[in-house]
């Protein structure tokens, strides 16, 4: 698979999909985890979710997580149910 490495203010331009396979429960520490380093450390991850393009892959600062949503800064939402990877 193929992923390609855009800028966060990209994202916009992408239609956000679901993934093939869910993984919200088996992403849901690591994401916290991510929560926790982009408050505390100002760290940046790698967030990999799908796009009706293929797959994308941002380096950014997570800023808080919702129940169905990872939101990066400048407001950006990515729903859970479009995450394939969590990498620090």
């Amino acid at each position: 698979m193929e992923v390609t490495l855009i800028e966060k203010e990209q994202i916009g331009e992408h239609k956000v999909i679901a993934a093939p396979e869910n993984k919200v429960k088996e992403l849901h520490a690591k994401l916290l985890d991510a929560q926790r380093l982009g408050n505390e450390f100002k760290s940046k991850v790698s967030l990999t979710f799908n796009t009706e393009d293929g797959p994308m892959r941002v380096e950014t600062t997570v800023w808080s997580l919702t129940e169905k949503y990872v939101q990066i800064k400048s407001g950006v939402l990515i729903p859970l149910t479009a995450m394939i990877a969590v990498d620090f």
